[in-house]
This record gives structure tokens, C-alpha cells and sequence, in this order.
């Protein structure tokens, strides 16, 4: 049940768009350039950065919809449970896991952040601008968590799937787009 007395009874991040379109709509656009611009990180390992943070943070909505986004970009959806119970074993490109050390410490610990977590990204063969990505991934989805544990969206198996299903063909942004890959 939503926390929030204005959203109905099994609400989705749509409904609270919806509710709170003056604020939230800001954040398309950003979201847009962020997920689906240009960036070092593929499609695939954006979204699996997003799903990896939300479930660092239990949030159950937006870890179901994004692990299945990553999923419609070629993410093994059994990559996930892995990485929640310990990312070293999982099945990513090895070159992932230090962005992936990088993005679970920025949100357990973001004040403990050094320059050996940085290094650790770089010694992989990650640029300046990789790793901005993954922050900027890291903290929209730290946003994002917060606003929807926060007005208690839960949603349910079926709401993920349709929401994936939109991001996958429409982005972020809300309009169709010409290809997925």
C-alpha cells in the first residue's frame, strides 16, 4: 500500500509520474541522456548498474524493472541473484567488477569513497568518463529508490514487466524509439 494517500492502491512509478508530473518530468530528459546517450558503458551495463544499486537497496520496484531492462540488453537475468549475493562470482565481463565495487560502496558508504576505488576502476581499463557514468547511474538510482520506498510503490511482478517492457521500447523519455538492441 502506498504511502502516500493520493496514489491508488497498487501504484506504480507511472502513478506517482502522473501525481507529481511537474517535478518528476524534470527528470526524464537527464534520465534519457544518461541511460540511453552516448557513454562508455553499453545500454546493457547501464542497466545493470541501476538494477545492482537498487538491489543494494532493497527496492523492490525498481530492481524488478531493471533487471529485466538489462535483461531486454542482453544481461542474463540469473546474473542478478549473483550479484546480490556476492558479485565477484557473478557472470559479468570481469572488467565490470570494479565499477560494480565502485557503485555498492558509493551507496553503502559514500563518504569512504578514495583513490584507491578509484584506481581499482582504472587499472581495469576504464576512462574518466566510464566512471562518471557509473556515479552519476549510481546516484540517479539512489534518487529514484528513495522516491519510490519513500511513498511506498511496490508494485507487483506483472507492474515490472509492463515498465521494463516500456523502458526497453520507449526509454526513458517516454516516446517510442527506433531501435533496442
Amino acid at each position: 500500500m502506498p504511502l502516500l494517500r493520493s496514489l491508488p492502491d497498487n501504484a506504480t512509478l507511472a502513478d506517482l509520474r502522473s501525481r507529481f508530473a511537474e517535478l518528476l518530468d524534470k527528470l526524464r530528459p537527464y534520465a534519457e541522456r544518461l541511460m540511453r546517450g552516448p557513454s562508455p558503458l553499453t545500454e546493457g551495463e547501464r542497466e545493470l548498474i541501476a538494477a545492482y544499486v537498487s538491489g543494494i537497496n532493497s527496492c523492490r520496484y525498481c530492481h524488478g524493472v531493471h533487471s529485466q531492462v538489462a535483461g531486454a540488453f542482453g544481461i542474463e537475468i540469473a546474473t542478478f541473484d549473483k550479484l546480490m549475493t556476492n558479485s565477484e562470482l557473478a557472470s559479468v565481463r570481469p572488467k565490470l567488477k570494479p565499477l560494480l565495487r565502485y557503485v555498492r560502496k558509493l551507496t553503502e558508504a559514500p563518504s569512504r569513497m578514495t583513490e584507491r576505488d578509484a584506481a581499482a576502476v582504472y587499472d581495469a581499463g576504464w576512462s574518466d568518463e566510464a566512471l562518471f557514468h557509473a556515479i552519476a547511474i549510481c546516484a540517479y538510482f539512489n534518487q529514484m529508490n528513495r522516491l519510490v520506498e519513500g511513498t511506498g510503490i511496490i508494485g507487483s511482478a506483472e507492474a515490472y514487466s509492463q515498465a521494463a517492457s516500456r523502458l526497453a521500447a520507449s526509454g526513458y523519455a517516454g516516446s517510442p524509439r527506433n531501435a533496442v538492441s
